[in-house]
């Protein structure tokens, strides 16, 4: 991976945010395979060129190859990516390791994913080195909207891998262009955690909306959710500077406040009087700050890290505690001194 060629990318998991990093790769001029998880998928997208279910109306670049198989789109990848539940990580990369007999081209296999693994609050490249320990492993994350990036907006967003080596700077130069910029982050750690974190404080500002609390306490909340962000992250040995970039402070103004977003909706509605039970009921799609918020309650009961905003949210969700009670009981904590240093108390 040292000479300009287009790379091969092989993109894993067709729905919005998998299908919109193929159409940005192949628009870029990389030779760029979307793999689906069932045949009679790759054969509908193919026949429609264009992901009805999930980014109705944008076409697909000619050069973009759609297949089921894996063994297929490895056997040719410079670089894989993978956009699926985090939930359903570890069972692609058990595929993905059956399916990588004979190749030697893979070297970089960047998650798209944002969460944590339930039972072992794992985070996604760590699942993905315990399961494939030969490769670089990382994490492509930051405030993006999939339609947005299907449609060639403006966007930003942060690579990190296990390993800082050359394929890492190679592929930022390929997948950056000009709707599309790509910074690299040594701080996998921090990447992986904004990224999980954020979606459980879109919860929580979504709730705020349902609740039609108003700007005041949406801005509060989440002024509070950075500092809570900051501390707990640090806490799991990431760099606190971390979360003030993309990944962190950038993915969480995107995801509270987009209209588009899945878990600032799913707040919203349960602030407006749904149960969670009712709202999950029957989805198509994941809100990934459900489950993850399970798994960073758990791990930070483990680790001893106090969340006040993380354990409200998560009684909300998984103890049928009301939206208003848990705001009464972040506006009735002892009163503090507010201050910037990563480890202060929320």
């Amino acid at each position: 991976m040292t000479d300009p060629r287009p790379l091969n990318f092989a993109v894993i998991g067709a729905g919005a945010w998998g299908t919109a990093m193929a159409i940005h790769l192949a628009r870029r001029g990389q030779h760029t395979t979307l793999v689906t998880r069932r045949a009679e998928h790759a054969v509908a997208l193919n026949a429609a060129r264009e992901n009805q279910d999930y980014l109705a109306g944008i076409k697909f670049p000619d050069s973009l190859v759609l297949t089921d198989s894996l063994k297929a789109a490895l056997g040719e990848a410079d670089v894989a990516l993978i956009a699926c539940p985090s939930q359903s990580l570890r069972a692609w990369c058990e595929q993905i390791r059956r399916a990588r007999h004979n190749t030697s081209r893979l070297q970089l296999f960047l998650s798209l994913v944002k969460g944590l693994e339930i039972d072992t609050h794992l985070r996604p490249s760590e699942i993905m080195l315990q399961l494939l320990p030969d490769l670089n492993c990382g994490t492509l994350t930051g405030p993006t909207n999939a339609a947005e990036v299907a449609r060639g907006l403006p966007a930003a967003m942060v690579m990190a891998a296990a390993r800082n080596d050359a394929s890492v700077t190679i592929v930022q130069a390929a997948m950056s262009g000009p709707t599309l910029r790509i910074y690299t982050s040594d701080d996998l750690a921090g990447a992986e955690y904004g990224g999980s974190l954020k979606n459980i404080y879109a919860i929580a500002a979504g709730l705020c909306d349902g609740l039609k609390l108003g700007d005041n306490s949406k801005a509060a909340l989440l002024t509070r959710a950075v500092a809570e962000m900051l501390r707990v992250g640090s806490a799991l040995g990431a760099k606190p500077e971390t979360f003030y970039g993309l990944s962190g402070f950038g993915d969480l103004v995107a995801t509270s406040h987009g209209e588009w977003s899945r878990n600032r909706e799913f707040g919203e509605k349960i602030g407006a009087g749904k149960t969670v039970s009712e709202l999950l009921a029957g989805r198509k799609t994941v809100v990934e700050g459900h489950r993850t918020a399970e798994a960073l309650h758990g791990l930070c009961k483990q680790r001893g890290i106090t969340a006040p905003i993380l354990a409200e949210v998560y009684a909300i969700l998984y103890e049928n505690k009301k939206p208003a009670e848990a705001l009464h009981a972040l506006m009735t904590r002892e009163l503090k001194r507010e201050t910037s240093a990563p480890f202060a108390r929320t």
